[in-house]
């Protein structure tokens, strides 16, 4: 027997439509934007990533396959399924060839400086007066206005303006990062977000927008509890660890690794448990019965547990809980996750290969799972300016003069050639 395909590379997929068939992306970000691009372009747009003829920043970001410095996994983990046109555009012919693939887009995705490119001819007004029906993605550190608007901005910039660093870590220690490029991650989801509603607003006005982005605001709208507790009742708060704001779960040490607690689900089974193994204490107590006293002297109670699950491995402690229906998980090592049963089974990890390095890689798979339009990765990233012709082509023929009317043939009128001169895209890539 061989194991089932994962679920996006099944043969009856193949040919599925994505959800975003017939939608075609441009692709100016840089790494603070570049997830928007690829959620949409998993779900079947046609994302073209603009780049210098130098190539995009993100590929000089590691790590790098071989050790080749033309190899960024980075970059390729979030530009799967796009294609590569070069264009300089600080230079005029390129300006006026951006133009041009403009008129043939949906969304436009860009995160340089507020102002950047209408110094250079290419904001939203005169984009948009080319192409009414075109969206305006527009990814920025504090977002197109307010006093903030012209500060730079980096992830963790982006992650301690947005109070995500202020609530992250220990009591009385130094505030920390998140794991990984969060703001960016944060933004790029709310702009996708934001494209997708602006297309269904299209379908009624037949118009498009321009989103503005901010990500300092995108990370105080994700940092869970935060925002909404000062707004509510100006409750700011506070550093706790892995301590979980709701005060019903902790991270606990077992022999071998990290459990997360959860003094949530069947209590008595909880406690039934723990005193059996004679590591109860007092939360043998009735008024560990309730809920809210569990939650109010959760310190003690997480204490307790600890101390018990250091008896314990971390799959002992997980099969035990899961058995007696109990909300444990195991808290993972980022190398264990390519081998873990249940992201195996699920078809989570998916292989892509790369003709170039004759070699197939494998690829994080589905955040979510669509039943007719399926998530699949169709391509491979992209080789620097590989696109150049074909995406010249299809801008050539998209913008080709529709046919004279029959009365205008009769007169001749319809055989005078086009007075507009179509420039061809950058065909020579670096």
């Amino acid at each position: 027997l061989t194991p089932p395909l994962p679920c996006s590379i099944r043969p009856s997929m193949v040919n599925t439509p994505g959800a975003l068939d017939g939608v075609r992306v441009l692709d100016l970000a840089d790494e603070s934007g570049a997830l928007c691009g690829k959620l949409l372009a998993d779900m079947g747009a046609d994302v073209i990533k603009v780049e210098p003829p130098g190539g995009a920043r993100m590929r000089g970001i590691g790590p790098f396959y071989g050790g080749d410095a033309d190899a960024s996994m980075f970059f390729w983990h979030y530009n799967t399924n796009k294609r590569s046109v070069t264009l300089d555009l600080d230079a005029d012919d390129d300006r006026e060839r951006f133009v041009r693939l403009a008129r043939t887009a949906d969304i436009i995705i860009e995160t340089a400086a507020p102002g950047s490119l209408e110094a250079m001819g290419l904001g939203y007004g005169t984009l948009g007066a080319s192409n009414p029906r075109l969206t305006l993605v527009s990814i920025t550190p504090f977002g197109q206005t307010g006093p903030y608007r012209n500060y730079r901005g980096s992830d963790l910039i982006g992650q301690a303006t947005g109070g995500m660093v202020f609530v992250n870590g220990f009591p009385g220690e130094a505030p920390l990062p998140g794991f990984g490029p969060q703001a960016y991650h944060s933004a790029s989801t709310y702009g996708a977000i934001g494209a997708l509603l602006a297309l269904l607003a299209r379908e009624r006005t037949g118009r498009g927008q321009w989103i503005d982005v901010s990500i300092q605001e995108c990370v105080a709208a994700a940092v869970e509890h935060a925002s909404s507790f000062f707004l509510q009742n100006g409750t700011t708060a506070e550093r706790q660890g892995s301590l979980h704001w709701t005060r019903y779960f902790r991270v606990g040490k077992c022999r071998d690794g990290y459990v997360m607690h959860c003094t949530l689900g069947d209590w008595t089974s909880l406690i039934e448990w723990v005193k059996a193994d004679g590591k109860a204490q007092d939360l043998a107590e009735p008024a560990w019965n309730d809920f809210n006293h569990r939650r109010d002297h959760c310190q003690h109670l997480f204490d307790v547990l600890d101390e018990w699950a250091t008896a314990f491995s971390v799959a002992e402690l997980v099969d035990g809980a899961q058995l007696r229906r109990i909300p444990y998980a195991p808290v993972l090592p980022p190398e264990t996750l390519p081998e873990n049963p249940q992201l195996k089974d699920r078809g989570f990890f998916v292989p892509v290969h790369h003709p170039e390095l004759g070699a197939t890689l494998t690829y994080p798979g589905a955040p979510y799972v669509f039943s007719r339009t399926p998530w699949r990765i169709r391509r491979r990233p992209p080789l620097l300016g590989e696109h150049n012709e074909e995406v010249l082509a299809e801008v050539e023929q998209s913008l080709l003069p529709d046919p004279p009317p029959f009365a205008e043939v009769l007169t001749g009128e319809g055989n005078k050639k086009p007075t507009t001169h179509h420039s061809p895209l950058n065909t020579q890539p670096s």
